[in-house]
């Protein structure tokens, strides 16, 4: 049996400074780290209510794959981090459902990672993590959020189909399934954060806003949130 948990949501933008208006200063989001020094591309995290972490990350240095991304797009939603028990047994999982891995990385060994492309995985890229803790090494969850922080619920997709929701996060991922209305929601044991699913027939599948939740009214903006191409709905 391979332990998965989803860890994180990611943000592509050109500067973690874009990201601090709203996630700290609307949605009440504490920093818990991250590293910027290092080409081709930076992080930092900001940690929720409930213990839901949001990465931003951002290029250091010319080219990279996030200038090419945000090249394409602009900012917005890039990938969910799952970290998993054992990266070997779920890469030949993958390939056996049919998935190509898009990127491997062994070279860390405290952080091997590989990559789904989004054009298989749903319109979002997912990084597959086996992580083992070095006593170096980031540790976002010695951060703690503030009392008054949302809750991040997590991102809300659009798929065609049930069928292949239900391939990707559940029979792929592990996620177990509930429903809320007609949409689909998978859930991880020991993660704050699930995803949601909106299937459409006609819609392109991939990100369509992120969930949160507080116990009062945020001043969430109705649009995509300035700097960050991307929408935040409170549930």
């Amino acid at each position: 049996m391979i332990e998965i948990k989803l860890d994180h949501l990611a943000l592509g933008l050109h500067s973690p400074g874009e990201a601090e208006p709203f996630l700290e200063g609307v949605l009440g989001g504490t920093k818990a780290g991250g590293a910027g020094d290092t080409p081709p591309f930076g992080f930092m995290q900001w940690v929720f209510a409930g213990g839901g972490r949001v990465e931003v990350i951002y290029p250091v240095g010319d080219g990279g794959f996030l200038q090419r991304f945000l090249g394409r797009g602009g900012p917005r939603v890039h990938h969910v981090t799952f970290k998993v028990s054992s990266l070997d047994a779920m890469l030949e999982r993958a390939q056996t459902l049919g998935y190509d891995i898009a990127s491997l990385d062994r070279s860390d060994p405290h952080w091997q990672e590989a990559f789904l492309h989004p054009k298989q995985a749903q319109g979002i890229v997912v990084q597959l993590v086996e992580h083992v803790a070095s006593p170096d090494g980031f540790d976002p969850a010695l951060a703690r959020p503030r009392a008054s922080a949302a809750r991040v619920v997590g991102p809300r997709l659009l798929a065609r189909s049930a069928e292949a929701a239900r391939r990707q996060w559940g029979e792929l991922m592990g996620g177990s399934e509930a429903r809320h209305g007609s949409a689909l929601v998978f859930a991880w044991p020991d993660s704050p954060l699930v995803i949601t699913v909106d299937i459409d027939v006609s819609a392109e599948p991939g990100p369509r806003h992120i969930e949160v939740t507080a116990g009062h009214r945020l001043a969430i903006p109705e649009g995509a949130v300035r700097g960050l191409g991307t929408r935040f709905v409170q549930v």
